[in-house]
């Protein structure tokens, strides 16, 4: 088992803060709600722990040496402030069950909230929805997450997805870095607002169309020919905030 480097947590520490601060400029930030969460490399003497946002700041505030560190059960282990439970319960959910989910993206956005509420959950609309054919798993709602056993079920409901909707609340995305887990939210809630619009145009331009299965599918697979180019997608997100919000970095 490796230890972590130094250089290894500023870097995450970096690429969460930078999370946070674009999740801000887009939109996505909830006053002091939602968190991001990114597994810390284990070491021999520790058990697994996190980054994660400390509850009372908002997103374009946080900062890299910000981040708390927290442990499973959301106990915060470095720092100097607390972590929200009901947050962390879902995110634990997902670093408990799978390894290769190092960072967990949780939104309340307008239109993942409003896709939440509908009973058929992610239409087949647009290309953007496309790449997430198959690959979304729905959980129901159960209240604020404070019940540490709703965990379990929010593993079933996700499964091997790179996303999961939680309904009646919003969005959740995994992946391996902060990058891939980032770019997966960002077209999955551009894939839930094109939903929006065409439900709110639907009265005045006709009945939505909806891409076949068989497409679909084919678009999917195309689109996991690809997945390497969300690294350059993050890199020129940092570029923008270097030049225009680089305190993200502090």
């Amino acid at each position: 088992m490796r230890s972590i480097s130094s250089t290894q947590e500023a870097g995450l520490r970096r690429d969460l803060a930078a999370a946070y601060r674009l999740a801000a400029r887009f939109g996505w930030d909830d006053t002091l709600y939602t968190h991001f969460s990114v597994r810390l490399p284990a070491t021999r003497a520790k058990k697994e722990r996190f980054l994660i946002n400390p509850f009372g700041l908002m997103f374009d505030e946080v900062r890299a040496s910000d981040l708390i560190v927290v442990d499973l059960d959301g106990q915060v282990v470095s720092g100097d402030a607390a972590c929200n439970p009901a947050g962390f319960t879902i995110h634990s959910a997902v670093h408990m069950a799978r390894e290769d989910a190092n960072c967990v993206i949780h939104t309340h956005t307008l239109a993942g909230m409003a896709v939440a509420a509908c009973e058929q959950g992610l239409l087949q609309l647009n290309q953007i929805s496309a790449e997430f054919y198959q690959s979304v798993g729905s959980h129901p709602y159960e209240g604020v997450a404070f019940n540490h056993e709703e965990r379990s079920r929010i593993q079933t409901a996700l499964g091997d997805n790179m996303a999961l909707i939680l309904r009646h609340h919003g969005l959740l995305s995994v992946g391996p870095t902060v990058a891939d887990a980032f770019c997966i939210m960002f077209y999955l809630n551009r894939a839930c607002e094109i939903q929006l619009a065409a439900a709110q145009l639907a009265s005045l331009a006709g009945p939505v169309t909806r891409i076949p299965p068989t497409v679909s599918a084919y678009v999917r697979k195309q689109f996991k020919g690809v997945e390497h180019e969300r690294s350059q997608v993050w890199a020129a997100w940092l570029r923008r905030l270097d030049r225009t919000d680089p305190g993200y970095k502090d």
